[in-house]
């Protein structure tokens, strides 16, 4: 399969996904939960996108890691070349409150670094993804596609800069930088969506003081790095790196 196959296996997985979510989240007020050993939440919904997209991808052939499945020991996945990482439901948090700032985020991992990455937000069915040829594009579906520019520079010392920031994690790390700033206007959201506000020219900062997983992180990240926006691991000042022995992921700032 060529990565066009992949990509449109990964669209099509998305949006199925999106629609099991979609049931479960119209089904009542009420959305049942449990928690996980982290204490993060995990619904049916979070399974049934699971079981969805893994039974999707298997025909790509490809190895498959997601939240949802079980841990792979580091000394098989390290030989890895080329990988799918998945999160069925990021933003479980938002699910529950019924706020609709949730997606389901499928990367392919190629040596360590994003290579394609599919966002889907279904409550405003909304498609990002890019190619293998760092060509940007966003959805709406029933709608024709759109291809998304390449942003300019942000000036970090500039008035009023949008900072994007979590809506259920903000912590005093991340006011501590904001106050570093010149009165910027702050804007609130949850899951992977944060990365879209900046691919989408929506914010112009997204620092991250807290801990996300590497699922969290890998869909809308590639689809930064095709518009050749950096996301900066803050303890080395590098590109965020995937497939490491602890999944967990350092601090990172995002700004054209």
């Amino acid at each position: 399969m060529s990565y066009d196959d992949f990509i449109n296996v990964a669209l099509d997985a998305a949006v199925l996904a999106g629609e099991k979510i979609m049931e479960v989240y119209n089904a009542s007020e009420y959305i049942d939960f449990e928690s996980k050993n982290d204490n993060s939440p995990l619904t049916i919904a979070d399974k049934k996108s699971h079981d969805t997209i893994v039974s999707m991808l298997k025909k790509t052939r490809t190895h498959i890691i997601s939240e949802e499945s079980e841990s792979i020991d580091y000394k098989i996945r390290k030989k890895w070349k080329e990988y799918w990482l998945i999160d069925p439901l990021d933003g479980t948090k938002e699910f529950i409150k019924k706020n609709g700032e949730f997606t389901v985020n499928i990367a392919l991992i190629k040596n360590n670094s994003p290579f394609i990455g599919i966002v889907y937000c279904p409550v405003k069915k909304i498609l990002y993804w890019n190619d293998s040829n760092k060509n940007v594009f966003k959805k709406i579906i029933g709608k024709e596609k759109k291809q998304l520019n390449k942003r300019k520079k942000i000036d970090q010392v500039k008035k009023n800069l949008r900072v994007i920031v979590s809506r259920s994690h903000l912590n005093e790390d991340t006011t501590q930088y904001i106050k570093k700033l010149n009165d910027p206007q702050l804007i609130s959201c949850g899951s992977s969506l944060k990365f879209l506000y900046i691919a989408d020219n929506k914010a112009d900062i997204y620092p991250r003081f807290g801990p996300t997983m590497e699922w969290d992180t890998a869909a809308a990240h590639s689809i930064l790095k095709a518009l050749d926006i950096m996301v900066t691991n803050l303890e080395d000042k590098r590109e965020l790196s995937y497939n490491k022995k602890n999944l967990l992921n350092p601090y990172f700032l995002i700004k054209p």
